[in-house]
């Protein structure tokens, strides 16, 4: 049943309503001599039949009841629609196949993809008028619109909006319609008398029907009926910070209203993103909900799954969309898909292509049939095809990932599948489509029919009929027995005076063809506005500021209520609750419990910069996700050198040549090779491309130099390990070098930096404060050795800079790292230091809660 409203004020202005409406349909057939039960009365919107029915029992008990319809509903009762097939159809699954082939036929192939999508809107916006002439007059009405169409050059700008407006305008006037039926005579010779409720805004076709049905016709303006109220209106004024903090209200205000017992509650659906917040409010109060208005199927889980699997599977998807996909999909456990996200983040496989084509997954055979799954369901949805055999592989790549059972088992997926037609015994209903249907379409095509087609339908779950709480547009109130309204999203934005009117027809054009203007959507607008401020209680929401931080100004409807002096500032009906501030202290963990068996140069620094970075990064092991969509920076164009340097030098180890010519072909070479192998994209590496000549040629005039001195390459990215005591020295070395000019060479210890010279040669300055050069020095076994910093500028100029007693930093080094392991094994504390830049980019700032602390 559907609640009744418990205010006396509300339910009366209703009833009122219908007494007068019904009075006046009895009073027509009577006059007319028409059978009750031959009367058809129409009604503005379909949720008003039961109501109308329901009041017509209550005001005439005894006799025959009229037939309460709207003009699609009875359309449908009296013969099922089947379009031909390049008739508009009012689908858009099928009409936006049907777009693009009416284009190839007009020879727009080319921009097919660029106009059919404006096309099919063009005609759904012109069917309803066209609808509303009659059959036999449509001909005339069509050479009458022809003449107000425009004509544009093929180099005018406006030449394919005027092909758009002539192609749509001919189609629909080609097409039948499904509501032709209510011309045909049978149907003029079975119903005795019609009777038209208008609502707020007058529509084309049943004004047609009644100028068809002549006498036996009547209009009945609901609005019209409206008494005024007994007592005025409680009309409260909520002016919300935000979005949150108006759905917050608006919940408040609606529970405020069910606790009192002023139900049903209408809860306007002026902004559905706000209202999908409303509502998780009011569920998490246990509020029963019944949403009219329902979603735009695209909202809905299961279609973002059937659009992932479409997304991820196109020719250039990043590792992030097809992780997107794989995370809902039941085939695969959990652990496999964590182990290929870990594998994907850590290697910063940003494009899934190339983790298909990786080859060294030999030793991770796991990962490695993981990964040939994903890409066999991919594969799948590859090649061009016709629609038909793309809803096949669709359906068949859902069956294989596991996701069909979910989406049969959901309401709003079967929803999605019904309007996909990918059900069983849907797909027949194809081959009435036309050739269009046929026309073999690419993985983009069929993603973008597919999401045109999910933008296009509503999915409206099945809710109780008795909750006291109703979602609907707000010019739905009408007629509707309700004792309490809320209207949120009244700003300028969302709740305008004047809409403004869809499609990009002249106001010529839409007074000559019954189309909607500014104007008369103006009037029904503030018709609608008016009518549910006579709610007996309304509660009016706005935001005063946008997301992205704008200024937002109440709308022109609530601006004219606040002059009136008729509303009043609404109270906040949040409950408050004190929340007693907690003192945040820096945190000092021990490291007893967690030994550290290695030791890195990074990791010892971070000791030495910050111990509770420490302790959370090598101690316990945590580390944040690796972006996978994150473009190349400072760090990653090292990485990269690092790996071109190390090739070039082991090629040249192998092949010696002196000509500078020959060097920087090799090094050249040498950079092509390591970006194919780091799987880098052309455009990847675009922002360090245009210094590189300037970089190659500045060190390999250094490398020049640096070899007259009597160096000589021997190895680079040394691994190297070194016991000290319980504890093990761990490390990678960019270089080491021989260095002689007479007898044994002495060995140098490269390291490469591509900071800002300055940065390095503070490096040096700081002496026993820099532990790169002396830890790695500690890592070799010889007691004679040099240590340097390359700095390679990517302006062209490679400086050496040499860190002098590195042998004496070595054993200094020792010492500290022994005498800080044992503090750390004795209990010593490991604080947050919270000082100077180390803070700045710390990726364990939000656990050592920098920013509140209390000192």
């Amino acid at each position: 049943m559907t609640v009744i409203a418990k205010s006396d004020q509300g339910a009366g202005c209703s009833k009122g309503m219908w007494q007068r409406a019904l009075a006046q349909v009895a009073a027509h057939a009577a006059a007319r001599g028409a059978h009750l039960a031959r009367t058809v009365v129409l009604v503005p919107y379909a949720q008003l039949m039961p109501w109308a029915q329901r009041h017509w029992a209550l005001q005439f008990p005894q006799g025959f009841a009229p037939r309460f319809e709207t003009t699609r509903n009875w359309a449908r009762q009296l013969q099922v629609f089947e379009p031909s097939a390049d008739d508009f159809a009012g689908e858009v699954a099928r009409d936006t196949l049907t777009a693009r082939a009416l284009l190839e036929r007009v020879g727009q192939g080319a921009q097919r993809e660029m106009l059919a999508t404006p096309l099919q809107e063009a005609a759904a916006q012109l069917a309803p008028a066209v609808a509303a002439v009659h059959p036999a007059q449509r001909s005339a009405w069509g050479d009458e619109a022809r003449k107000l169409l425009t004509t544009a050059d093929e180099g005018s700008s406006l030449h394919y909006e005027a092909l758009v407006a002539r192609l749509a305008l001919e189609w629909v006037l080609a097409s039948r319609h499904a509501t032709d039926v209510l011309f045909e005579p049978g149907v003029r010779g079975a119903v005795d008398a019609l009777v038209v409720l208008e609502g707020f805004q007058s529509d084309a076709l049943p004004q047609a029907l009644l100028a068809h049905w002549g006498e036996q016709g009547a209009c009945v303006a609901l609005p019209a009926l409206v008494d005024e109220a007994p007592e005025p209106s409680q009309i409260a004024l909520h002016a919300a910070t935000d979005a949150e903090d108006e759905a917050h209200r608006a919940a408040a205000c609606v529970l405020a209203h069910v606790l009192d017992g002023r139900v049903p509650v209408a809860l306007a659906a002026t902004d559905r993103a706000l209202i999908r917040r409303v509502l998780a409010h009011l569920d998490s109060s246990g509020v029963l909900v019944r949403d009219e208005s329902g979603w735009i199927l695209s909202t809905t889980r299961a279609a973002s799954r059937v659009m992932a699997a479409l997304q991820a599977a196109a020719w250039n998807a990043s590792s992030n969309e097809v992780l997107d996909w794989i995370k809902h999909t039941p085939a695969l456990m959990p652990g496999e898909v964590n182990r290929l996200e870990q594998w994907l983040r850590k290697g910063v496989v940003q494009h899934w292509s190339a983790a298909a084509a990786a080859r060294d997954l030999s030793a991770q055979p796991h990962l490695a049939r993981t990964v040939a799954t994903v890409q066999a369901w991919r594969d799948t949805l590859r090649t061009a095809r016709a629609l038909a055999q793309w809803l096949q592989a669709l359906r068949a790549v859902l069956e294989q990932a596991g996701q069909w059972q979910g989406l049969q088992a959901d309401p709003a997926g079967m929803r999605v599948l019904a309007a996909l037609r990918l059900q069983d015994g849907q797909q027949s209903e194809l081959e009435t489509w036309g050739e269009s249907v046929g026309r073999r379409m690419t993985l983009a095509e069929f993603t973008r029919w597919v999401k045109d087609v999910l933008e296009a339908g509503r999915y409206v779950a099945a809710q109780a009929a008795d909750a006291p709480v109703v979602v609907l547009p707000l010019p739905q109130l009408l007629a509707r027995p309700f004792a309490a309204a809320v209207l949120p999203g009244c700003d300028e934005k969302r709740l305008q005076a004047a809409p403004e009117p869809s499609g990009d027809w002249s106001q010529n054009q839409r007074e000559a063809w019954g189309l909607p203007t500014r104007q008369s959507l103006e009037a029904a607008q503030r018709a609608a506005w008016a009518h549910a401020l006579r709610t007996p209680v309304v509660d009016v929401l706005w935001r005063t500021g946008d997301e992205g931080g704008e200024p937002l100004l109440a709308s022109p409807l609530v601006l004219a209520l606040q002059l009136d002096g008729t509303a009043t500032l609404g109270t906040d009906g949040r409950a408050a609750r004190e929340v007693l501030a907690a003192r945040t202290v820096r945190p000092q963990p021990l490291g007893i419990a967690l030994p550290v068996a290695q030791l890195s140069s990074t990791a010892y620094s971070d000791l030495r910069h910050c111990p509770y970075r420490f302790f959370a990064q090598r101690q316990l092991g945590l580390r944040e996700a690796d972006e996978l969509d994150a473009e190349l920076d400072k760090r990653d164009f090292g990485n990269w050198l690092h790996a071109v340097l190390q090739h070039f030098h082991e090629a040249l180890l192998a092949e010696p040549a002196d000509g500078v010519d020959e060097r920087r072909a090799r090094m050249d070479a040498a950079a092509e090779v390591v970006t194919r192998e780091q799987r880098l994209q052309e455009g990847d590496f675009l922002p360090f491309a245009a210094g590189w000549t300037q970089l190659r040629d500045g060190y390999l005039h250094w490398l020049a130099g640096h070899e007259k001195q009597g160096a000589m390459f021997h190895q680079a990215e040394v691994k190297a390990r070194q016991p000290l005591g319980d504890l093990e020295l761990i490390g990678t070395i960019d270089r080491i070098d021989g260095v002689s000019s007479t007898g044994e060479p002495t060995v140098l210890v490269i390291d490469y930096k591509t900071e800002s010279d300055s940065v390095t040669r503070q490096r040096i300055k700081s002496g026993a404060e820099d532990t790169q050069l002396p830890f790695y020095a500690a890592l070799l076994h010889h007691d004679t050795l040099r240590a340097a910093y390359v700095n390679v500028g990517e302006r062209g100029e490679t400086q050496m800079h040499e860190q002098d007693e590195v042998v004496h930093l070595r054993d200094l080094l020792i010492e500290g790292i022994q005498h800080d392991m044992a503090r750390i094994a004795a209990g010593a504390p490991l604080p947050a230091l919270g000082e100077g830049s180390v803070c700045e980019f710390c990726a364990v700032r939000g656990l050592c809660r920098k920013d509140f602390w209390n000192d």
